[in-house]
């Protein structure tokens, strides 16, 4: 694999009960990972009519009008849920903010988490906790492969992945408008170059171009739309704990040619799991490049850096 190709990997066998070829779906992802980390995923086992309902429940989300959006809003609520407005975020802190409208959900099955914040739409929230718990499934089955890779017992992130930092964001990003904004030279985009902050996002697009990524040379990549198939990526948070074995590739959304939506499934391990350099990816001699942080304090680092202390 060149090393700015972001490769498509069927990870049916994962779910199998065979370790050879679950062994070399993990090494077809450890190799994206330590490339690009960027990859493509099918076999993940959501049937296309449930990734359907869930796009549709977004575009019905962001059809409310701007005074029941406002009700959900993050900034109102905190704890990052709720609904971010046009304008808000700014994960390119050189850039204007960016231009897309967002919602966000998370796994709350604990006692001793915020509730999410629901729409008030009919119907609405049975589909959309059912294809949630649908790609949390998916990426627990992905560590499987991280640590088949990096030389762990299989089963090593099942008990920090049991009651995860995981967010579930519906996104909508409106076409370009007729005259560009611009800020300290930075054109405005649909989401600023950024690397996401957990250990790894699973991206559904609906077919409009926008995602880039950044290729280790500089250059920007269009990312592929495979029907029926998850853009997955590394985050910080992996990185972090591979000892930057794996890499969190800087990517961003350009403004579309027509609107666009999508649905990232960013996945953070639970608030208390140590992250701490695997042993297997330090070198013998070598100390690790970080820290041991917890991954919620990790998490709330980066939410601060994005929001400025609103997200909670």
């Amino acid at each position: 694999m060149q090393p700015d190709q972001i490769p498509l990997i069927d990870i049916a066998a994962l779910s199998g009960a065979d370790l050879a070829t679950r062994r070399a779906v993990a090494q077809a992802v450890g190799a994206a990972c330590r490339d690009i980390g960027f990859f493509a995923i099918t076999g993940h086992g959501i049937p296309a009519t449930q990734m359907a309902q869930a796009f549709e429940a977004g575009r019905r989300l962001f059809e409310l009008d701007a005074e029941a959006k406002e009700a959900l809003s993050i900034r109102r609520h905190g704890h990052n849920r709720g609904y971010v407005a046009l304008g808000v975020e700014s994960l390119d802190e050189k850039a204007a903010p960016d231009l897309k409208e967002a919602y966000n959900l998370v796994w709350d099955d604990a006692p001793d988490r915020p509730a999410n914040l629901w729409p008030p739409i009919v119907g609405w929230q049975a589909p959309v906790q059912a294809y949630f718990d649908a790609v949390l499934a998916v990426g627990r089955r992905l560590h499987q492969a991280f640590a088949l890779d990096l030389g762990l017992a299989e089963d090593f992130f099942t008990d920090k992945l049991d009651r995860p930092m995981a967010t579930l964001r519906f996104l909508r990003y409106p076409p370009a408008p007729a005259t560009p904004s611009e800020t300290n030279g930075a054109a405005q985009a649909g989401a600023g170059t950024h690397t996401d902050y957990g250990n790894v996002t699973l991206l559904a697009t609906d077919g409009v171009p926008g995602l880039q990524v950044q290729s280790r040379d500089g250059r920007w990549i269009d990312a592929p739309h495979l029907p029926g198939a998850f853009m997955c990526n590394i985050g910080d948070c992996l990185m972090r704990w591979s000892n930057d074995v794996y890499l969190s590739t800087p990517h961003r959304v350009g403004t579309p040619p027509r609107l666009r939506h999508s649905i990232a499934f960013f996945l953070d391990p639970n608030p208390d799991a140590l992250v701490s350099a695997l042993p297997t990816c330090v070198p013998v001699g070598q100390t690790p490049r970080h820290p041991p942080i917890t991954a919620a304090e990790h998490l709330r680092q980066r939410l601060q850096a994005t929001y400025g202390g609103e997200a909670g």
